[in-house]
């Protein structure tokens, strides 16, 4: 696939190329821009989720689809924790590196292999979008499952976009015989570059938990946030 949003990030970072924008199309939703500085943020700049996320990170961290490093980074500098950030995007590893997380990875949470444990396990901004569809949430929080230390945790955020189904007197209309109305497929363009249609995954946490707690994890409930999104915890059980 074309990294179109590692391209994005390189020419922000490295270039001062504040000029080209990063434009995202969804199934779902009009075309939307991409801030990259937001990609670039603080913790100040972070939303509470998020925040929260990384005050409740302990031990060996792994920090899945790291983008360009602001969480990793956070955890070295202020909390002295040793990460692990992966990425799928090259260009994205790159400049985490440069900003100076100090082991990053240029691969997928599915191809990533190490004989390390993790205490914790990150998968934030909207985490469960990266296993695509409904059907596969099962294998994707067995999986990261496997990289679990003894009580270890997964921190793991989402949202439930039902109220994007929703009419002028709060009825949700949403078609039984379709899909899980949380599968959405997104694609970007940066300049004359755009990605393939990529999968995405929204799951309310009720959903969320009973995938969790039907095949022997822990599921818990941290923080709600103003904008239908939440951050959970799965332990093993």
């Amino acid at each position: 696939m074309t990294d179109v949003l590692g391209n994005a990030l390189k020419a922000y970072y490295f270039h001062q190329n504040t000029k080209d924008k990063l434009v995202t199309h969804s199934s779902i939703s009009e075309e939307d821009e991409m801030p990259l500085e937001y990609l670039l943020r603080n913790f100040n700049e972070m939303p509470p989720l998020e925040q929260k996320a990384l005050q409740l990170a302990k031990g060996k961290v792994l920090d899945v689809g790291c983008g360009s490093g602001s969480h990793a980074l956070y955890l070295q500098q202020s909390k002295h924790l040793k990460v692990t950030a992966i990425d799928i995007s090259r260009g994205a590893i790159e400049v985490a590196q440069d900003r100076g997380v100090n082991h990053v990875v240029n691969t997928s949470i599915y191809d990533f292999t190490t004989n390390e444990k993790f205490d914790t396990i990150l998968v934030l901004m909207n985490g469960t979008g990266i296993c695509g569809k409904l059907a596969k949430l099962v294998g994707f929080l067995t999986h990261l499952s496997t990289f679990l230390a003894p009580g270890g945790q997964i921190l793991i955020d989402s949202s439930d976009i039902v109220y994007m189904f929703e009419d002028e007197n709060g009825e949700h209309w949403i078609d039984a015989t379709q899909d899980y109305y949380g599968e959405v497929h997104f694609w970007m363009h940066y300049k004359e570059q755009q990605s393939e249609t990529f999968d995405w995954l929204y799951v309310d946490y009720n959903t969320l938990q009973r995938c969790a707690v039907y095949n022997g994890l822990n599921c818990e409930l941290i923080q709600e946030g103003e904008h239908y999104d939440y951050l959970a915890k799965i332990t093993k059980a």
